[in-house]
């Protein structure tokens, strides 16, 4: 039983964390706009090179952002997504990973 509530509360102390990584559409949206040379205005690529972004899970968005801007991701494109990543704050990558998700 102890096991139990234990993992209760480990669970109860990481959905506030979670709801914290929420942004914001709207600032996202415009932030977004130089996206769009490559993921597309609706973030639909129109390159095959290049991924969709239109409905992607928004805590993938902001890890892989948060990964290229760190230099943890190294392949591909990442040193074009590295570049445009820095210019990002953490509340930018949440707003744009949010718009991005609330894409379909």
């Amino acid at each position: 039983m102890k096991k139990i509530t234990t993992m209760i509360v480990a669970l109860a102390c990481l959905v506030p964390s979670l709801s914290m990584a929420a942004g914001d559409v709207a600032a996202g949206k415009a932030k977004a706009v130089v996206c769009a040379a490559c993921h597309g205005a609706s973030g639909i690529s129109a390159i095959p090179m290049y991924p969709n972004l239109a409905g992607q899970k928004e805590m993938y968005l902001v890890n892989a952002l948060k990964a290229y801007k760190g230099g943890q991701r190294t392949g591909g494109m990442a040193p074009v997504m590295a570049g445009q990543a820095a210019a990002l704050s953490d509340a930018d990558i949440n707003n744009v990973a949010a718009y991005f998700s609330s894409l379909k």
